[in-house]
């Protein structure tokens, strides 16, 4: 059961989320329209499963971020991988909504988070540029940690 000071937490962050969410789309509908940053794609469906190999991109180290709408993290990191991938050019940044259309709150129960076996996000898979597995999970997110560092994107 959730108590009185747990759920006005969780309402506050929701809102806050919802504002952050409409400044990251636009953020994300204008790099995506730039070409600097890449969701799946229009074949993909949101929460289904897919053929991760399909997204890889040949000669980039390919960093594919599970996501969903409702994870406010996930929200909050949007902008800062979409400047990472315009600041790296030797990456290519694939955003995959683990999402089914019509689900409220994170869905941890569609086909791509249990084909992957994702448990938490942002969840990320990192490939070299010849398309081998060289990190997920929290090695994968440490390494893109510490390249938005490096791009002094975190502190």
């Amino acid at each position: 059961m959730i108590d009185i000071y747990h759920l006005r937490h969780y309402v506050k962050a929701m809102s806050r989320a919802r504002k952050s969410l409409a400044l990251s789309l636009i953020l994300a509908l204008a790099l995506i329209s730039s070409g600097a940053w890449a969701a799946a794609g229009a074949d993909v469906n949101p929460g289904e499963t897919l053929d991760i190999k399909s997204l890889l991109v040949n000669g980039k180290t390919t960093v594919i971020d599970f996501y969903s709408p409702f994870c406010p993290p996930c929200v909050r990191l949007a902008p800062l991988m979409a400047k990472l991938a315009k600041k790296r050019p030797d990456l290519a940044i694939k955003k995959v909504d683990i999402n089914r259309p019509g689900v409220d709150g994170i869905d941890w129960r569609s086909p791509v988070a249990q084909q992957y076996q994702i448990r938490q996000v942002p969840y990320f898979m990192i490939f070299n540029p010849q398309g081998q597995l060289v990190a997920q999970g929290s090695g994968a997110t440490e390494t893109v940690g510490g390249w938005l560092k490096e791009a002094g994107l975190l502190k």
